[in-house]
């Protein structure tokens, strides 16, 4: 199937972020897109409804017309439990799940995929970024919203297609990239993997894919990263904090809000006294490639930042624009988003959903807000993943005052599954004890931090789930 072939698309599961930024670059080209979903309201709903996307909010097998030349569907749906799906297939309707119809965009530009376990959704956006800034006129793919685009997509006119590239039920398999940026591999999604050595095999059958005249930007700090990368026949570019790294990040310089600072190394950066930037330099082969900045928070940002500079550096961009884009970049949303105040507490939303995530988010809040009170409240998502990472888990929140976590999201994927989160509440409690507090329901969570209000400074809804929804219910108090 050809995308110049289609006319008229459906889309099952339509709201998903991926599944809206595939619609939104079909209709870009002129084809006629409809589709449907649950009635949850999601932030793809308003870029639906910008870009002028109808869609059903109930599954029927009667919103699927016959004379749609395809049916694209979300992975968390298949015959068996959506009856559109099922009746799409009864009717012969070509269908082509959500990797496949992205692969066949993919596929017909210089397809850079970002991915790995962690940092995909800020790496693909900050890259496609700096892209647009060059004057590369990239598509693009990402997993959430872009809060400079408003939208999770780019359709653009160069040469470059940016997708975030997701492991898990093995999506890499349906792409064939050009060159791809791989941030991290710890082993995750233990419903799909059962063991850590499946897991890093899918990343090296996909680097393995790479051509020649490509490129392999890769974390050069991990081992399992660079187990990885030997899988690949193409140049393998390193980037990190060790000093053999290809792309190597140094004078690292990471400020508090407010905090003032003073001396050479801040005279450089405008001769500012107070900032929320970071800043490093970034040196090639023993040659400095300048000093960057960016004002998203923690030092995983740092190396997302990295390995797009590693990247853009290879296929010859104006660094300067890259510094430029970056500086700018304002983040993507649920992504250590800043969504208000309450009382006189920052509320911050973030998706980190495993330990290593969870770690890197909160010492990075510790970094930004010093020895202010920072709360979470942790929303865990999937029991196989609650169940086989229970100990990382409860060792992941040392950065945090005081942590709430609610009953386990088990999404699409799970109904239960042999853990709970008192259970994780208990083993927080043994490492720090008092630390944790478990409430069942998003509700009772408001009402919690409602009577503690005043008590913490910043508070962080974390995790895959609707946990967000705390933060919204207290601005709306």
């Amino acid at each position: 199937m050809k995308i110049s072939d289609l006319k008229k698309v459906y889309c099952i599961g339509i709201k998903g972020a991926g599944m809206t930024a595939v619609a939104e670059i079909l209709k870009s080209r002129g084809i006629e897109i409809s589709g449907s979903d649950t009635s949850e309201v999601f932030y793809t709903d308003a870029i639906l409804k910008k870009v002028g996307i109808s869609f059903f909010e109930t599954f029927e097998a009667g919103h699927v017309l016959v004379d749609a030349d395809c049916v694209i569907y979300s992975t968390a749906y298949s015959c068996e439990n959506n009856v559109e799906l099922k009746a799409a297939s009864e009717k012969k309707i070509p269908l082509l799940s959500y990797p496949e119809i992205l692969g066949l965009l993919f596929d017909e530009k210089l397809g850079i995929a970002v991915c790995g376990t962690h940092g995909k959704t800020t790496t693909s956006a900050i890259l496609a970024q700096a892209l647009l800034v060059a004057g590369a006129q990239p598509s693009a793919v990402v997993g959430s919203k872009v809060l400079a685009w408003n939208s999770s997509a780019l359709s653009g006119k160069g040469q470059y297609f940016v997708a975030e590239s997701d492991e898990y039920q093995n999506k890499l398999k349906f792409y064939n990239p050009w060159s791809v940026i791989l941030t991290s591999v710890d082993w995750d999604h233990p419903d799909f993997f059962p063991d850590f050595e499946s897991y890093k095999n899918v990343f090296k059958d996909f680097v393995a894919k790479i051509p020649k005249i490509g490129h392999l930007v890769v974390w050069g700090d991990s081992v399992d990263t660079l187990e990885v990368a030997r899988a690949a026949n193409c140049s393998v570019l390193t980037y990190g904090f060790g000093k053999d790294n290809e792309y190597r990040v140094m004078e690292h310089e990471a400020w508090s809000m407010n905090q003032e600072k003073s001396g050479n190394r801040q005279n450089t950066i405008n001769n500012k006294q107070q900032t929320d930037l970071q800043s490093f330099e970034i040196f090639c082969k023993e040659k400095s490639l300048g000093i960057f900045e960016t004002p998203l928070t923690g030092k995983h940002n740092v190396l997302n930042c990295a390995s797009v500079i590693g990247l853009c550096h290879a296929i010859g961009l104006d660094l300067e624009k890259v510094k430029l884009a970056l500086k700018d970049f304002s983040g993507t949303e649920r992504r250590f988003q800043q969504v208000g105040i309450f009382g006189q507490a920052v509320l911050i939303d973030d998706y980190a959903h495993h330990p290593d995530e969870i770690k890197a988010t909160l010492s990075g809040a510790r970094q930004r807000y010093g020895d202010k009170k920072i709360w979470t409240v942790f929303h865990p998502h999937t029991f196989t993943r609650t169940k086989t990472f229970l100990q990382d888990f409860a060792q992941s929140f040392d950065d945090a005052d005081a942590v709430v976590v609610i009953d386990i999201y088990g999404s699409a994927r799970e109904a239960q599954g042999g853990v709970s989160s008192a259970e994780l509440v208990g083993l927080i409690n043994k490492y720090h004890f008092g630390k944790a507090e478990h409430l069942a329901t998003i509700d009772e969570a408001v009402e919690y931090f409602k009577r503690h209000s005043g008590d913490f400074d910043v508070l962080i809804t974390m995790g895959a789930g609707d946990v967000w929804k705390v933060a919204q219910k207290l601005l709306n108090c």
